[in-house]
């Protein structure tokens, strides 16, 4: 062994010294600042909604909000093939920097962009670029930094070091929260929906600073540095990775890993955020305070479960929470609902809300590009209860027969769209919704979940529980995939499942869940995507991915 291989060998088998342990601090914190930038998009859909796509119904324009948030999560695999390629190839160090100066930069613009009502259809086509940047930076982000980490590791304490990269998402997603807070309280609402919303973003070109120089004292990781000492760097680690018997254990870690710590991550901490501003109406403060308070008083058990994952494994662990999550969502779900917004439940319960339609004429209520015109009254009254946040079912009318809405006892007649002038059609809808909203106050529906109603502990333990599932699939996971894959191909290998993971299934979470519940009526049929996803995980991660903790990761 020449000198810097042995100088590296030695870093390594003698664990962390203080030195490591701050340049993987310096790490961490580098990586919390990319998850805030990315982040501040989610925790203002419904804002950016407004803004951006002020051109379609309040509906779809929030759905295709989460489109766009979307987007971001749609590119991070191909981010993480070709920064995980360039990893592999030139180092870990070097990666961090270019991933750290797109993500800061991308962000930054999104605070500087015009609104919709500024200069049109370009305003959302650019922030749909931006993202589309955010996601291919953040693809090469993780990858590195859990590698990076887990290479400087002594042996037996992967899990607990790598743990600390795992509170960075959590982390970033607080601080984003905070600073949204901290610009809501001072500014108040109408300032900040108006203009103020902007700020988060800006902050991040001095979080960009920071995080720069962080990143420029970091050394190489002493197993890259090894390898490439001994001329075994990956020439080709892309293929490497994907066209041999590697690829194989690619798939199964992200059929039986990655996809279900997606769902579960992003069902305890961004959907349960949604359901209580979109579907339960609490106030947008409380709903991210509460929200913040969960994350607080969770975040040390990624901690805990990464520590307790070098003892008893870490494939336990992760299917556990895979396995809890499917199967407490719906109660944990409805338990929300009866603790934010208890008239919902109890109006939901005496006056059900009904559309009685011919079930032809009934569409499936997404447009994913806003274009589509609901005319027919079935969707007319599903639109209406939908941006109203009611439940409602379905009933098959006689055929062609016009649409009614039944609030209890109470009966609210639709009208057909097609064929009316456009002041006849503001004049009926007009006229429906008056006597809509009137049916739905006089049953007990709020417009808002009443503040002096809402069940603070039990909802704060509601949000806990969920985002102590997050812990337990999220705390041990770069540990199991670091000790996966050889050391020549890890950051590509591990990358890649990870990023299709939590980019797609994870990251179209939001999307999907509330295409379903706004095709459906049921405040809950989202639910079962998470669930769905997350027994997969449970079911093919048990059956044929093996445990890794005694794993060797010099090899």
């Amino acid at each position: 062994m020449n000198t810097a291989s042995a100088t590296a060998g030695q870093k390594f088998e003698s664990g962390l010294t203080q030195g490591h342990k701050k340049v993987i601090l310096a790490s961490s914190l580098g990586t919390v600042f990319e998850w805030y930038d990315f982040y501040l998009y989610g925790s203002l859909a419904a804002i950016i909604a407004k803004q951006f796509f002020s051109g379609v119904n309040e509906t779809t324009g929030f759905i295709f909000a989460l489109l766009a948030f979307a987007a971001g999560f749609f590119v991070r695999p191909f981010g993480a093939a070709f920064f995980g390629s360039l990893g592999d190839r030139i180092g870990r160090k070097y990666t961090f920097l270019v991933t750290i100066v797109i993500m800061g930069l991308s962000t930054f613009l999104v605070g500087i962009l015009p609104s919709y009502a500024s200069i049109g259809v370009a305003a959302p086509i650019i922030l749909i670029g931006l993202r589309l940047l955010q996601g291919l930076a953040l693809g090469g982000e993780y990858g590195g930094a859990a590698t990076y980490v887990a290479e400087h590791a002594p042996h037996g304490k992967r899990g607990l070091y790598t743990s600390f990269i795992q509170i960075t998402a959590t982390a970033g997603l607080f601080l984003s929260l905070l600073v949204i807070l901290g610009c809501r309280v001072y500014l108040g609402n109408e300032a900040f929906e108006a203009w103020g919303w902007r700020i988060p973003f800006l902050v991040s070109i001095a979080l960009l600073g920071v995080s720069v120089w962080i990143r420029m004292q970091l050394s190489e990781s002493p197993l890259f540095q090894q390898m490439k000492s001994e001329g075994k760097v990956a020439k080709t680690p892309f293929r490497d990775s994907l066209f041999s018997s590697n690829g194989k254990l690619m798939l199964l870690a992200l059929l039986g890993a990655t996809a279900g710590q997606a769902v579960v991550w992003y069902g305890g901490q961004f959907y349960s955020l949604f359901f209580l501003t979109q579907t339960l109406k609490v106030d947008g403060t409380t709903a991210n305070l509460l929200i913040a308070a969960a994350l607080l008083l969770a975040t040390p058990f990624f901690v805990v479960f990464g520590w307790l994952s070098d003892r008893i494994g870490r494939k336990k662990i992760v299917m556990l929470g895979c396995l809890l999550a499917a199967l407490t969502y719906f109660p944990i779900f409805k338990g929300l609902t009866h603790y934010a917004n208890p008239a919902v439940e109890e109006a939901r319960a005496s006056a059900p809300a009904v559309i009685h339609a011919d079930p032809g004429k009934c569409s499936f209520m997404f447009d994913p590009i806003g274009k589509k015109v609901f005319t027919n009254s079935c969707d007319i009254a599903a639109t209406a209860l939908a941006k109203a946040g009611i439940p409602y079912t379905i009933e098959p009318a006689l055929a062609g027969a016009v649409a009614t809405v039944s609030i209890g006892d109470s009966r609210v007649a639709g009208y057909e769209g097609a064929g009316l002038s456009k002041d006849d059609g503001k004049a009926k809808s007009d006229a429906f919704g008056k006597e809509l909203k009137g049916a739905l106050t006089a049953a007990g529906y709020p417009e808002k979940a009443d503040p002096s109603r809402i069940n603070t502990p039990m909802v704060l333990l509601l949000l806990w529980i969920l985002v102590l599932y997050v812990t337990m699939v999220y705390g041990p996971i770069a540990a199991w995939l670091v000790e996966l894959f050889p050391t020549r191909i890890r950051y590509t290998s591990m990358s890649l499942p990870y990023h299709i993971g939590n980019g797609w299934f994870g990251g179209f979470l939001p999307t999907i869940s509330f295409g379903l519940v706004a095709a459906t009526g049921n405040m809950y049929q989202g639910l079962w995507y998470p669930i769905i996803i997350a027994l997969m995980t449970f079911v093919i991660g048990s059956l044929f991915l093996r445990e890794t903790k005694d794993v060797d990761i010099t090899k």
